[in-house]
């Protein structure tokens, strides 16, 4: 057994509280190593300083948000405080565990950040449930069994059956996004397909790391639905159309593009 699988054990139900930026408000928030080794790092800024910044480039005052996959958080609670008291977060998480930690620092949210609903359910094509594999290693790569996931995750620890929910059906009754980050582990085809209505109406912003076997097709989809597809890591006055989606796909509506 190596140390860092010694490490990986031990930190599986260790919950950490740590601090967002100031810059981001500076709330309290609560990861575990367990999800990914980084969050043993006490400044949240070095764990994940490309997903803070895109958060601060993508999010403004009184916006919706909607993050998909949101794990811990960082991303959720940094937009709620950019979004301020007027817009809203949708924090959808299927780990009950990581969800779990979502609640409890969305207890902690105050009156000039927006408020968090934290919402425990897989995101796919179709209402229902679904397999969620827990990965041997971090709980960041925790991913749906129809999916097989990545090499990252050292294999399952357990399957848990979590609801299922498509982002059209999650769009009825709810204000819609302004901004959708998607981080799901190799389903992010399920969770686009099930989100045509959501694209073509409310045209949001999206945010999603597309994996190389379902690079071909989200193209399309996003093609289809009249989206211009960005590469998330270039610095933003560099960026430029891309024929195809990149790792960190930035897509934005066409007619936005353009102005």
């Amino acid at each position: 057994m190596t140390l860092r699988s010694i490490v990986e054990r031990l930190s599986r139900r260790l919950v950490l509280r740590r601090r967002l930026p100031a810059r981001l408000g500076g709330r309290a928030i609560y990861v575990s190593p367990g999800a990914a080794l980084r969050f043993w790092r006490a400044d949240i800024e070095k764990a994940d300083p490309e997903l803070l910044a895109l958060c601060t480039e993508l999010v403004s005052k009184v916006q919706c948000v909607w993050d998909v996959g949101a794990n811990v958080g960082v991303f959720a609670f940094s937009a709620a405080h950019l979004a301020g008291p007027s817009g809203e977060v949708l924090a959808i998480e299927p780990d009950p565990w990581l969800a779990h930690l979502l609640r409890r620092t969305a207890l902690g949210i105050g009156s000039e950040s927006a408020p968090v609903e934290v919402l425990q359910a897989a995101v796919t094509d179709r209402d229902g449930s679904a397999d969620l594999v827990i990965a041997r290693r971090g709980r960041a790569t925790n991913h749906l069994a129809v999916v097989g996931g990545s090499s990252q995750s050292g294999g399952s620890r357990e399957v848990v059956r979590v609801p299922a929910v498509t982002l059209d059906h999650l769009l009825e009754g709810r204000r819609p996004p302004d901004v959708l980050k998607i981080d799901v582990e190799g389903a992010e085809l399920l969770c686009l397909s099930g989100a045509r209505g959501l694209l073509r109406t409310a045209r949001p912003t999206v945010l999603c790391e597309v994996t190389a076997e379902n690079s071909g097709a989200i193209g399309s989809l996003f093609c289809d639905l009249d989206y211009v597809m960005l590469d998330s890591a270039q610095p933003a006055p560099l960026r430029r159309p891309e024929p195809e989606p990149a790792w960190n796909t930035l897509a934005v509506p066409r007619e936005r593009w353009l102005l």
